[in-house]
């Protein structure tokens, strides 16, 4: 699965891959990975992403949040 909003918020705060994974102590190959869609983050990455970027496991996924879609 890509990761839409992952790749969006890393650009939006200037972050480069290198700078995330050293953060989160992942490789950079990693970020790219989720990023592509080549390798999906188990649920605990997924968390730390969340925290660390100040956005819902929802966005990282789908580049929007859940609280937004109309039922």
């Amino acid at each position: 699965m890509k990761m839409i909003g992952l790749k969006e918020i890393r650009q939006q705060k200037k972050l480069s891959q290198v700078k995330v994974s050293m953060d989160l102590n992942i490789s950079r190959e990693a970020i790219s990975n989720y990023e592509t869609g080549r390798r999906s983050p188990d649920v605990d990455m997924l968390v730390k992403m969340s925290d660390y970027f100040g956005v819902s496991i929802d966005y990282l996924i789908r580049g929007e949040d859940f609280s937004k879609k109309t039922i």
